[in-house]
């Protein structure tokens, strides 16, 4: 008889460790009730890294299928809504374009980047197809305190406080879904005679045994990198930031308009990101050690942060350094042990990629959860291939951002600019969206991390153009006309939604003292 899979070991806490204990603990039941047993372990001295801040719309749907409320999540976790991402001197040094989580109107019968080059009379693409931009620049909410927890009018993710996410899902986690929880050091590692692992070596709690063990230990990765030897395939020929400064800027009231969009501006050698919380934003540089030296990407930061408060008080902040070895793991799934989080890989936090990845990675665990022993192999070796194109699809989006760029100010921009270091599945993409702009099939699987939409919205705001003439089509008129209408369709609905939505720290307040609806 085969043998089941009964006990899980998660070896690691913060966001990526809580979150998947959360994933497998709500969908699956205890083991006295037949379902797994799950432990999460963490040393009491390793803190989280703390600068993954921003989230994708899917976290709506993560901590809604955990159990997590909304209301208590955003008055726990300094949470204000993020609506997408914005865009500054990418292109020429003097520029700006959105990238909206919400896709363009009528997204799914009409590609309306052709049209819109014809018709678009000075508007962007992103203005042009979605209101979700206007209400960005207002500081505006994407919903009503009427909008029940999770629903939405505008699509939306969350800016939030890494660290106190960790500790409110762990104690969600432990307080009502059974998560056995373990503060203690992992001295050693015991393995079977086929090299899986059998139990981890505790200072304090003795031999921890089980059935699969996740790594979630952080660049770390004690179990997949250091026991296991699974090495990183490098990305920095592709892209070439490998180090961040990073701060925390405090309001000077609480009267400031908070953000509603991830702020990403270039510099001769990176980007900064601004990140606007309740109470603080939360700023970095992540730039290429390769282009600039540290001392002069910290006065760029300073030049930068000087713009919105006294340059005094910019030069008296604490900037932390942070190394970024950018990469993923050759495999993600060893024997019985898959790491997740930074424990996995890690690029630049361009597109905030890594808490997604993080649900991603847990919702798939659960969903093909082998239910015996025999069935680890096949599920690790599906995970393996589906993670790798993951992966790859992010490499090639992020390095999208660049390679477009019209800059020459710096050996940084030109070198981002030249074919060498692009991808052949880029250069490939680049060829066909010559003469047609991307659309549903440049995204076949239905769990593609970006959709179409994000390749138009980053393409067109690059200044790329399809030149769809070379190859007429019957129906074109006929698409000029729908688009028209869809475009002020669009107008109608920015003009209705300035008037009925609350600034981003209306909202927030609201919510803190009377909570959304329940659905």
């Amino acid at each position: 008889m085969s043998e089941q899979v009964k006990r899980v070991t998660i070896v690691g806490g913060g966001s990526a460790g809580w979150l998947v204990a959360g994933v497998l603990a709500s969908r699956f039941k205890e083991q006295a009730q037949g379902g797994i047993d799950i432990t999460l372990v963490e040393s009491p001295d390793v803190k989280a890294i703390g600068v993954g801040e921003g989230t994708w719309p899917s976290m709506r749907t993560t901590l809604q299928s955990i159990g997590v409320s909304e209301t208590e999540f955003m008055r726990e976790c300094d949470v204000s809504f993020k609506q997408g991402s914005y865009f500054k001197n990418w292109r020429t040094g003097d520029d700006d374009y959105y990238h909206p989580f919400s896709p363009p109107g009528e997204f799914s019968q009409v590609n309306l980047v052709s049209p819109w080059q014809q018709m678009h009379n000075g508007s962007s693409f992103a203005d042009a197809v979605s209101p979700q931009i206007e209400i960005c620049r207002q500081n505006k909410a994407p919903k009503q305190i009427t909008t029940p927890e999770y629903a939405f009018i505008l699509n939306y993710g969350y800016h939030l406080n890494a660290a106190k996410f960790g500790e409110f899902l762990k104690r969600h986690c432990v307080d009502n879904l059974q998560v056995r929880y373990i503060s203690d050091h992992v001295v050693g590692i015991n393995s079977n005679d086929d090299d899986s692992i059998k139990s981890l070596q505790t200072k304090q709690n003795g031999d921890l045994v089980a059935d699969i063990f996740v790594d979630c230990t952080g660049f770390a990765s004690i179990l997949l990198g250091e026991h296991y030897k699974i090495g990183l395939n490098k990305v920095d020929r592709i892209l070439f930031n490998d180090t961040a400064l990073a701060t925390q800027v405090v309001y000077k009231d609480d009267q400031q308009p908070i953000s509603s969009q991830t702020t990403a501006t270039a510099q001769s050698a990176g980007w900064v990101w601004d990140i606007a919380l309740p109470q603080r934003r939360g700023c970095g540089y992540v730039y290429s050690s390769a282009h600039i030296d540290h001392d002069i990407a910290q006065k760029e930061f300073i030049d930068y942060l000087s713009q919105t408060i006294p340059e005094a008080q910019a030069q008296d902040l604490s900037f932390r350094k942070i190394d970024i070895n950018s990469g993923y793991r050759k495999n993600f799934w060893h024997k019985n042990c898959l790491a997740i989080g930074l424990s996995a890989g890690f690029v630049e936090p361009l597109e905030a990629s890594a808490l997604v990845m993080v649900e991603m990675s847990a919702k798939m665990l659960a969903d093909e959860f082998p239910v015996t022993k025999e069935l680890i192999p096949i599920v690790a070796n599906r995970f393996n291939k589906k993670f790798t194109e993951h992966w790859e699809q992010i490499i090639d989006f992020l390095k999208l951002h660049y390679c477009l760029t019209e800059r020459c100010d710096s050996e940084y921009w030109v070198d981002n600019a030249s074919q060498s270091s692009y991808t052949e599945s880029m250069l490939e993409n680049l060829a066909l969206w010559q003469y047609r702009p991307p659309w549903h099939m440049d995204t076949p699987t239905i769990d593609a991390l970006f959709p179409s939409a994000s390749y138009q919205y980053v393409l067109c705001g690059m200044g790329y153009v399809s030149d769809v003439t070379q190859l007429p089509t019957r129906s074109y008129d006929q698409q000029l006309n729908i688009a028209q209408q869809i475009f002020n369709d669009v107008h109608a609905k920015k003009q209705k939604m300035m008037s009925a939505l609350p600034t981003n720290r209306e909202l927030i307040g609201k919510v803190r003292a009377h909570g959304f609806n329940k659905i």
